[in-house]
């Protein structure tokens, strides 16, 4: 089961204007084939499919926790896509009776038309996510190979989506993810290496940059991110200490798995926006209903 946390995984600074030239290039991180529902979706069938849990338990325990951590992951990048579009009615250059000029001739109308100036399950051409992303095989060296490259791709989309928008919003959160999934593509190439007999982590990092050279990515560095696995279990999958050991790729120092959830921040409250009729509820009205079941 999942436990669900009202939090985030880092805090977000707010911009101080709309930005629907970042929120539509952002969205490939949520949707695109790299994306982080990818991320999550193979990791977390790949769990719900894995056999021989008991005779191989550290490779199910790193698949599964990992999973648990993408879910935070694309919440991430979806709260990153709403912010970009939070303030784009009081940011538009429109009149009164055009109060979403900024979506007339956009790069992704859908966010004006369908959701209510918030994300899509979609990369940032509009195409729908789709299950045919998700790679699960049964066959524990096949699916982990396919892990690491998977994280490679995305590595790579999140490098080219830091390196298209100087949103500081945006920055904070690729820079974030940067991060943390070279995490995740170093416990996949260290798995390989431990059921192969083969270096996998001499490939690292993919593609051949340090994010030390990004300076959103550094900061979270400097904080240790690149080091700890995270345990999103109070009391389970505690054998992914046999895996994630030894010295970190780029900076030699001690991996360490950590039982406590990152320290986090506030999930934001987003604006209202009546033009868009969202959400189009009085909070005066819900309080009379309530009075009214208290009632009955």
């Amino acid at each position: 089961m999942f436990l669900r946390i009202d939090k985030l995984q880092i805090d977000l600074p707010r911009p101080g204007s709309a930005d629907p030239n970042s929120a539509a290039v952002v969205q490939e991180m949520m949707g695109g084939k790299f994306g982080e529902m990818s991320t999550l979706m193979n990791y977390t069938y790949q769990s719900f499919n894995f056999r021989g849990k008991s005779k191989i338990r550290p490779y199910y325990d790193l698949v599964a926790n990992i999973a648990a951590e993408e879910m935070g992951h694309i919440e991430l990048v979806a709260n990153t896509v709403n912010l970009l579009l939070d303030k784009t009615v009081e940011s538009s250059d429109g009149t009164g009776s055009n109060p979403l000029g900024m979506g007339l001739g956009g790069p992704y109308p859908d966010h004006f038309m369908n959701t209510g100036l918030g994300t899509m399950a979609a990369g940032s051409g509009g195409a729908p996510w789709s299950g045919d992303y998700v790679f699960s095989t049964g066959n524990l060296k096949l699916d982990l190979l396919h892990n690491f490259f998977l994280e490679s791709g995305a590595r790579m989309g999140k490098i080219r989506t830091y390196e298209m928008t100087d949103n500081e919003t945006a920055r904070t959160m690729i820079g974030y993810l940067i991060v943390r999934g070279g995490v995740h593509q170093e416990a996949y190439a260290k798995a390989l290496s431990d059921i192969s007999g083969v270096d996998v982590t001499k490939l690292l990092p993919v593609p051949d940059i340090d994010n030390k050279h990004f300076p959103h990515a550094k900061k979270f560095m400097d904080q240790g991110y690149h080091r700890f696995l995270y345990k999103f279990s109070p009391k389970d999958y505690n054998q992914i200490g046999e895996i994630w050991n030894g010295k970190q790729a780029e900076t030699g120092e001690p991996r360490e798995v950590v039982d406590d959830l990152p320290e986090g921040g506030p999930v934001p409250d987003l604006t209202e926006v009546p033009e868009m009729f969202a959400p189009n509820i009085d909070p005066a009205d819900v309080e009379e209903l309530g009075k009214r079941f208290l009632k009955d």
